[in-house]
């Protein structure tokens, strides 16, 4: 058996709420579930953007979406009460950092309070078993250290998106205790970022910033080219959260761990330069990307951000499977694919086949 292999058998048939399935990372999720059969209830905000992932799948997708904002207790309540999941994956959040300097109260009543309201609501809930709470590869405390971090390292953040998300696993882990302690529902938080993959069209993202600069045949600015971040396949971490609540569903005893890492391996960890690079040269742009001009004035990020997911490995059997090659190139293929009318639910499908088929490898 390959314990890095999501167990299809598993989610057929399995009542799924997946919160956040508009953005990015949550309608790649929506199509995987979808795929594998799980009749899955989605809760998330309409996308902002004309261009967007979900957009491209909705109408082949079978799911009960609801468009509902999750600071909203109420509304929230009620849909989850009809969902009646048996599994819940929280990916709904204001996930932006440029963003969160703007909107730092959104950001921490989203990330914060939104969780909150959906734990709440989901106390009582007939037969669900496992809850996974999505956050971020930016919830620990980064003193610029230069190792990877490790799920026991002191949590923290100096940026209002990274603070709101450290504030969220600190609650989640107090509503398991304070809510859930005498009850046989276990709640865990995943933490991964710097995903990368088809289907991204967010502002302020690499990714989509290359790709709307390539359509207009300009090399990208870069606001950090020289950090280095932990690239990954966006099916890595989906992978990963899918296979985590595998486990949570069946952990009677309690043994898993409450948080867990899901990152790349230590030597895929590259800079935003490199990326860029990478990136430009497959979509035919033949300059280089260029430094944001002197003076202009930026917002504070972290150089070096990476995560050590041996725990990962060790419980769950999990790794990152494709390197940075594979995950470029299948990245760039369905943009290509995109901006050339393809049906994008059958381009989705086939990378999410090949994902699957690369674990027998």
């Amino acid at each position: 058996m390959n314990r890095n292999r999501v167990c299809s058998s598993f989610w057929k048939g399995k009542r799924v709420l997946l919160t956040g399935h508009t953005g990015f990372k949550g309608a790649w999720a929506a199509a995987w579930l979808t795929k594998l059969g799980a009749e899955v209830t989605g809760i998330a905000l309409a996308p902002e953007q004309d261009h967007s992932l979900i957009r491209c799948l909705e109408e082949q997708l079978n799911i009960q979406s609801h468009i509902l904002d999750i600071r909203d207790a109420s509304k929230l309540d009620k849909i989850v009460k009809k969902a009646k999941p048996e599994v819940v994956l929280h990916m709904a959040a204001q996930a932006l950092v440029r963003r969160s300097y703007q909107f730092p109260l959104e950001t921490y009543e989203t990330n914060v309070t939104g969780t909150l309201n959906l734990l709440l609501s989901l106390r009582e809930t007939e037969n669900l078993k496992a809850v996974l709470v999505v956050t971020s590869d930016k919830v620990y405390q980064n003193n610029e250290e230069g190792r990877p971090f490790v799920e026991t390292d002191i949590l923290g953040g100096d940026d209002p998106y990274s603070s709101s998300k450290a504030a969220c696993e600190i609650a989640t882990a107090s509503m398991a205790k304070s809510y859930y302690a005498d009850k046989s529902i276990r709640i865990a938080t995943a933490r991964a970022g710097n995903v990368i993959g088809g289907g991204d069209f967010s502002e302020d993202r690499l990714i989509p910033d290359i790709w709307r600069a390539a359509n207009k045949g300009d090399a990208v600015t870069l606001r950090y080219p020289d950090a280095t971040r932990p690239w990954q396949h966006v099916l890595e971490s989906i992978s990963g959260y899918l296979i985590y609540l595998e486990a949570l569903f069946a952990d009677e005893d309690n043994a898993l761990p409450t948080a867990l890492n899901f990152g790349p391996a230590e030597q895929e960890v590259l800079t935003v330069g490199e990326i860029a690079f990478n990136v430009q040269k497959a979509f035919g742009i033949n300059s280089d990307w260029q430094r944001v001009k002197s003076g202009e004035k930026l917002l504070a990020e972290k150089a070096h951000l990476a995560l050590d997911a041996s725990l990962a490995e060790k419980v769950l059997g999990w790794k990152a499977t494709w390197n940075s090659r594979e995950t470029l190139e299948k990245t760039v293929d369905w943009y290509r694919r995109y901006s050339q009318g393809d049906d994008m639910k059958t381009v989705t499908d086939r990378q999410i086949e090949e994902f699957e088929g690369s674990l027998d490898d």
